[in-house]
């Protein structure tokens, strides 16, 4: 048997293979849109993947399951109760899939959301345990999957459809999952979840991305809740705020769409660039923050390619405008998959020889506004030019203290909340180290704030130097 993980860092988000080497015969779970490195894995050892088993319709990156089907012809499954507007198998509680000696055993374990399945995998019938569970959005390394996503994505809706997406009740439906389904298995069977430390789908998950049902039933906060009533309780309060992208996500892997472009952005001039700007594109600068900060575009976005740049692409990027890309520009492939696996498929375009670009124009080029928290604290001793502070950290984040008279609004929801900023008045952004905050800044500088800062070295830094600060 063959079990592979892959780890998506930037987005913890993990995918897997499994195969039978006595009959070639392979599937492919919970798929990332770039499908190659499923594709090279098949070819080395000889497999066939013949289908693509979601735990899940995934609302946290596209997910790769057309490109799989169009590349090998392999079906398509969900859970029962999967809406989709696209050929599907879907599988059954209790339903075994045979790749010869290796079994998939399905579990319906609805809670996550109403489809959701785990899948138990069996090395060979027969055997006293199985070998392993891949449990989608169902359990994480030290959390469970959250109940609240699909609530939150029907504000106001009223009817059946609703009353069945109520967060306390797909949260029911989680710890019957759990505990009729998952902690039954044997103590000794391996768990690979979907996601990892940093995802929105849990809120403490783990950075390790395998563990045993054993240990989890000890070691797991969720699964320390006996009593339904608490349990219900503890996964539905205080959940951070529903990433804007995912609904858009959501929808779209319950679509027909276009496939990923996998080739690398089309080399744009200067000229062709600001024509592209004038016209509504938006320029997105992937460089890292300081480098961005020391000169860029006027107008263009900054989100760096080596942090979380495909999730936060994702709750700051419009989706109905074409993306320019103005940074390095050998980033610009590996900038354009990564869009990609969020749906943004819009890239027009690199813009090309940037410190050409730079040197011959510095009347296009400006820096950002970086303040020190000692600079920050004297800001605010003034009484009529206080900034404002908005603070794009997230709600646990922020229930540890935050700088005096910040605005809360998470990055994930930043761009739905400009119109609460005064555009008359300067503006002061910070997050935990400094990385979101110029993601921040350069989104509010971009609609046209004419005083934007951000905080150097984020939170850590001002209680650091302010220690009064509440």
């Amino acid at each position: 048997m063959i079990l592979s993980q892959h780890y998506l860092s930037c987005l913890s988000q993990a995918s897997y293979l499994i195969g039978d080497e006595s009959t070639g015969r392979a599937v492919v779970v919970d798929p990332r849109r770039d499908v190659g490195v499923y594709l090279d894995e098949a070819a080395q050892h000889g497999l066939l993947i013949e289908r693509v088993i979601e735990t899940h319709i995934h609302a946290d990156f596209l997910s790769g399951h057309l490109e799989l089907a169009a590349r090998t012809g392999a079906v398509i499954s969900y859970g029962e109760g999967a809406q989709v507007r696209y050929p599907v198998d879907l599988l059954k509680d209790g339903q075994r899939i045979s790749l010869g000696e290796v079994i998939i055993e399905v579990l319906a374990t609805p809670g996550h959301t109403p489809e959701s399945i785990c899948l138990v995998v069996w090395e060979r019938e027969g055997n006293e345990a199985p070998y392993g569970v891949l449990t989608g959005d169902t359990l994480f390394v030290g959390d469970v999957g959250r109940p609240d996503l699909l609530a939150s994505a029907v504000p106001g809706s009223a009817g059946p459809v609703a009353d069945e997406l109520t967060a306390e009740r797909l949260a029911r439906q989680l710890y019957r999952s759990l505990h009729e389904k998952l902690l039954v298995l044997p103590p000794s069977t391996r768990v690979f979840p979907a996601h990892g430390a940093g995802s929105s789908c849990g809120r403490q998950i783990s950075t390790e991305t395998t563990s045993t049902i054993g240990d989890q039933r000890r070691q797991n906060y969720a699964l320390q809740y006996i009593n339904e009533r608490d349990f219900v309780a503890a996964v539905t309060e205080g959940q951070p705020p529903r990433p804007a992208y995912f609904a858009y996500d959501a929808s779209a892997n319950r679509e027909l769409h276009g496939l990923l472009d996998e080739s690398g952005p089309l080399p744009l001039g200067l000229d062709e660039v600001l024509a592209r700007q004038q016209a509504g594109a938006v320029l997105l600068d992937a460089r890292e923050p300081a480098n961005f900060a020391a000169g860029h575009l006027k107008g263009a976005l900054n989100i760096g390619l080596q942090g979380r740049f495909a999730e936060w692409a994702g709750d700051v990027l419009p989706r109905d405008r074409d993306i320019v890309l103005t940074g390095d520009a050998e980033l610009g492939k590996e900038a354009r998959i990564r869009l990609g696996r969020v749906g943004l498929d819009r890239v027009v375009g690199q813009l090309t020889d940037l410190a050409t670009v730079f040197s011959d124009n510095p009347g296009l080029v400006v820096p950002s506004s970086r303040l020190a928290p000692a600079q920050l604290a004297k800001l605010l001793e003034g009484q009529d030019d206080a900034p404002q502070i908005v603070d794009v950290r997230s709600p646990s984040e922020t229930a540890a203290g935050t700088v005096p008279g910040a605005l809360p609004l998470p990055l994930a929801v930043l761009a739905e909340h400009l119109g609460d900023l005064d555009q008359e008045r300067p503006v002061v952004v910070y997050c935990a180290s400094g990385y979101r905050s110029q993601i921040a800044a350069s989104l509010i500088a971009s609609v046209g704030f004419a005083d934007v800062s951000d905080l150097l070295g984020g939170y850590s830094a001002w209680t650091s130097a302010v220690p009064a600060a509440p």
